[in-house]
């Protein structure tokens, strides 16, 4: 939104139509279309183009003419300037609606899908503090607000939050965020503050300088409680008092973590860490099962909905003591052991090494023997030497990234030919993709969107076959 109007780019009194990719709405202007930042369908708005095609345009929202009646007031003080929850403003059955449709485009458009039975979208019980995990970043250089431009005032740029979109040098500092349960909020400020008081550096990405340069902060449903704090310097005395500080005043951490990051990005999955107080992990549950979560492994992070989801993947695979399981793109193997409990084996595949372990340690954890974890690049493991080995699966289990499935991992499903695949998916485009790639030996059977993320676009699929 802006008082000054910038000349040829604005278009106005625009009528939003729909949602699109990525959550823009879309919007006609002389059979020309538009995608836009910002809005929600039925609004009327003047909008701001900013790249003009000419098939399409891009554009964001530039004034409110009319709201529609699915629009609702943001609850988050930050909302439209973070990233993180774009669809706020908009009712909570709308977006699940707008994300069956997201699904059923992606299906009809890519993958030319006309089969199968289409189940209602599982919703989440919880559209607010859902998340078990979230990762701020420190910034001497913080995103600055109109209000912060006060002449009088000697600014503090010091920030402690998430990424401005498209901005990978701006930190938003957060003074509260909906995503993540009590007591997240209140060690991010502690942490802000005892920095500032005793006079620790904020990271400056541009320049790679500063110490402090990430929190990462995990919960689970049983109470356990991990920090990780991520520095860019070595300061052994600062870093004690530091750790030291923040366990007397947060005592139900139970895991304290520590990282040092030298490198040029704020990556740290292959870095170690180092324990300062309690364990080298924490513990999630579901049902019967318990998974071992150390700082840099990969866990669902709407732990509620994952075990929804979980759940469905299991009462879809129908798996029994005779069943030989592959488990695609296993990751710590949750899927692999909620299954393995019925299974006569599973074996798991992984790219990421780290993750394998994981798995290993979680089946362990579980008293689970029939399960086999290997690592490697999906496309070069999966082959006929390993089926030949392993055994020929009679269920495959694959949740790929938002990439998909590598052309040759498809055509090795197909070589398998196992009587039942379920496929669950991040991104339903590439997922229609690969479908489409086996639908004349694969029926679809069900499709049940299950809704991981509310206030955003995001959404998972999951797709029962059956051979033909």
């Amino acid at each position: 939104m802006g008082s000054r109007k910038p000349r040829n780019k604005v278009k106005e009194n625009v009528r939003l139509l729909d949602i699109a990719a990525e959550g823009k709405c879309v919007a006609k202007i002389e059979d020309k279309v538009y995608f836009v930042e910002g809005g929600v369908p039925g609004d009327l708005v003047d909008i701001l183009v900013e790249k003009d095609k000419k098939s399409f345009a891009e554009a964001r929202v530039y004034r409110l003419k009319e709201a529609s009646p699915e629009r609702e007031p943001a609850f988050c003080s930050h909302f439209g300037i973070c990233g993180g929850c774009k669809w706020q403003n908009l009712n909570y059955q709308k977006q699940l609606e707008f994300k069956t449709k997201q699904v059923k485009d992606a299906f009809e458009r890519i993958g030319k899908v006309t089969e199968g039975q289409w189940f209602p979208i599982l919703a989440s019980e919880k559209t607010t503090y859902y998340r078990n995990k979230l990762e701020y970043t420190f910034s001497d250089q913080r995103w600055l607000h109109e209000t912060d431009m006060n002449p009088k005032e000697k600014l503090n740029l010091n920030g402690l939050g998430f990424h401005i979109p498209k901005r990978f040098d701006k930190i938003l500092n957060i003074d509260h965020c909906y995503l993540q349960p009590d007591p997240s909020n209140d060690i991010r400020l502690w942490i802000k503050t005892y920095a500032e008081e005793n006079g620790l550096t904020f990271f400056n990405l541009r320049e790679q300088t500063g110490f402090l340069r990430n929190v990462m902060i995990r919960n689970t449903t049983a109470g356990e409680l991990m920090v990780l704090m991520i520095v860019a310097e070595d300061k052994p005395k600062e870093t004690n008092d530091l750790m030291e500080n923040l366990h007397m005043a947060f005592p139900q951490i139970t895991s304290l973590q520590l990282i040092l990051n030298q490198k040029k990005n704020d990556s740290y999955s292959d870095l170690k860490s180092k324990t300062f107080f309690g364990k080298p992990y924490v513990i999630e549950n579901m049902e019967d099962l318990k998974f071992r979560v150390g700082p840099t492994s990969f866990y669902q992070t709407n732990a509620g909905q994952a075990l929804i989801l979980y759940q469905l993947v299991d009462n879809l695979a129908k798996v029994n003591q005779e069943s030989l399981v592959y488990d695609l793109y296993s990751g710590t193997g949750t899927i692999s052991q909620f299954l393995a409990r019925k299974a006569k084996k599973v074996v798991g595949i992984e790219y990421v090494d780290a993750a394998v372990n994981d798995a290993k340690e979680n089946a362990k954890l579980n008293n689970l023997s029939n399960t086999q974890f290997f690592a490697g690049d999906m496309a070069k493991v999966l082959n006929r030497q390993f089926v030949s080995t392993n055994g020929t699966p009679d269920i495959l289990i694959t949740d790929p990234p938002r990439a998909g499935m590598h052309p040759e991992v498809v055509q090795a499903i197909l070589e398998m030919s196992p009587q039942k695949i379920v496929y669950v998916s991040c991104n339903p485009a590439t997922q229609a993709r690969d479908l489409a790639l086996m639908k004349e030996q694969y029926e679809i059977k069900e499709i049940h969107p299950v809704d991981m993320f509310p206030h955003t676009h995001h959404v998972e699929n999951v797709v029962l076959m059956e051979k033909r």
